[in-house]
């Protein structure tokens, strides 16, 4: 194939190129995210806006902190304290 022609995608191979549904590929092209071409009643995508949609979602290392609580001590360290503090007075 030339680089001049575009090599098109339907919704249905879109979204299984991506891993997700045609439902969730529709957010994607709804959101603005994903360039997408009405072609009379059907809808294309060019191969190479999956590619770069693809690669601008990389996840770049410690970005994905908020998705996992501050750890929470341990429940035997809990223990000890409450121990230490047994042969004291107030």
């Amino acid at each position: 194939m030339s680089e001049s022609q575009i090599e098109w995608l339907n919704t249905e191979t879109a979204a299984k190129r991506l891993g997700v549904t045609t439902r969730t590929l529709y957010r994607f092209i709804n959101e603005g995210g994903l360039p997408a071409y009405r072609m009379g009643r059907v809808i294309r995508v060019k191969q190479s806006d999956v590619d770069v949609f693809i690669e601008r979602s990389k996840i770049e290392p410690g970005t994905l902190g908020h998705l996992y609580p501050d750890p929470v001590p341990s429940r035997a360290a809990d223990r000890q304290d409450d121990d230490s503090d047994a042969g004291f007075d107030s």
